[in-house]
């Protein structure tokens, strides 16, 4: 995979100490430091479009309005596949490549919008002339993240299947007789997948996640967790989740309650002393994910098969998504739903609202090719009653 280029600095106007757009863009990230996650979402965005730009032979202020919409097509489907997309490796690894696949329409939209406020940020500094972005006509469709709901969650019947789908998997292989490596597995697995549904963390919150984030207080078990740009709030934990997690710390041979200053990590590696990073939970979850929808096609066949790819492409933050959306579904108000999220907008939260769907839904299938109505249903005339009812 090609190193990024070091293109020279823009030589009048210049805001920044910066010799190289490298260099312009470390300067932007920089500006994300307090937010790890944040930042690194970043940097992976402003990666591709540099080495995009490198292999064009472009500078980032050479962009033009029509190399946007090369970069896009690009971003749908990076060519030639064998120098672009492989698996997940460390960054300076001979085999690294900057895709995992294709990307999304969603996933695409999110990588514009990021490289818009980029540029944006490049052109207050003086390190580009103008923002290109800003010349796209249909700009507020495309790179408008606010959707209009929320899409990339698991239906009820699918995440009941997928729950009990785990247990089973429990239950055989307790009854199998399992390995010490087995059963500690299984019931991480199980804490994770509990963990994120019921709480709705972020992936880097449930890495960061302490057995002394978890307090009782009055008789109520809160979660501490401290979210995007370093905001600690206080979750409250429902008893399921307690549940879960005592039974975790029976697994591990501690105590069943976590004491406050407790600062040794929730979710650990197999020697059940280690934390488990980002990248470890993600490869667990899409593979618990992969493992069912392997299931779900041998149970129901064809029938089974649209489930299955929903499970397919299903990624860590669809649990996040499924989290809130049942829970908004199940009637929570949307200034606590908001509260769990740990969103500063309501309008962000109000992405999980699928109620006025569903209602509308129901209206309209009171539309119908062929109504039941006196008299027309079976063939006969209407009555003079219905006539002026109908009139009215």
């Amino acid at each position: 995979m090609s190193e990024l280029v070091a293109l020279p600095a823009v030589e009048q106007g210049s805001h920044i100490a910066a010799r190289s757009d490298v260099e312009a863009v470390g300067q932007w990230l920089a500006e994300y430091r307090a937010s790890h996650q944040t930042q690194r979402a970043y940097r992976r965005e402003a990666e591709r479009l540099l080495l995009w730009l490198a292999e064009q032979g472009l500078s980032l202020a050479e962009v033009r309005r029509d190399h946007l919409d090369a970069f896009e097509a690009f971003l749908a489907d990076p060519q030639p596949q064998e120098r672009w997309i492989g698996p997940p490796r460390p960054r300076h690894a001979d085999g690294w490549r900057p895709f995992r696949g294709p990307l999304a329409p969603a996933s695409r939209r999110q990588s514009l919008v990021i490289l818009q406020g980029m540029y944006a940020w490049l052109a207050e500094a003086g390190w580009v002339a103008h923002n290109p972005f800003r010349l796209m006509r249909d700009k507020r469709r495309r790179l408008d993240n606010r959707q209009g709901s929320i899409e990339r969650y698991l239906e009820h019947p699918l995440w009941e299947w997928f729950w009990g789908w785990l247990n089973r998997g429990i239950d055989r292989l307790s009854e199998a007789g399992e390995s010490p490596r087995q059963r500690f597995e299984r019931q991480r697995r199980r804490l994770v997948f509990g963990f994120a549904y019921l709480l709705a963390p972020r992936i880097s919150e449930m890495s960061a996640a302490r057995m002394g984030d978890f307090q009782r207080r009055e008789g109520r078990w809160w979660w501490r967790v401290m979210g995007k740009g370093g905001k600690t709030a206080m979750v409250p934990v429902p008893p399921d989740m307690v549940a879960l997690l005592m039974e975790w710390r029976l697994a591990l041979k501690l105590a069943a309650e976590p004491l406050p200053d407790d600062a040794t990590p929730l979710l650990r590696a197999l020697d059940g002393q280690r934390g488990l990073g980002d990248n470890r939970l993600y490869r667990l979850i899409r593979d618990a994910f992969g493992e069912a929808a392997v299931t779900l096609e041998g149970e129901l066949g064809e029938g089974g098969r649209l489930w299955a790819m929903r499970l397919r492409a299903a990624t860590p933050h669809w649990l996040r998504h499924t989290a809130l959306t049942h829970q908004a579904q199940a009637g929570v108000e949307l200034r606590y739903l908001a509260a769990t999220a740990r969103h500063s907008r309501l309008d962000t939260t109000a992405r999980y609202l699928h109620a006025e769907d569903e209602a509308w839904h129901r209206q309209q299938e009171l539309h119908q090719l062929t109504p039941k109505r006196e008299g027309l249903v079976d063939g006969t005339a209407p009555s003079n009653s219905s006539i002026r009812a109908e009139r009215a």
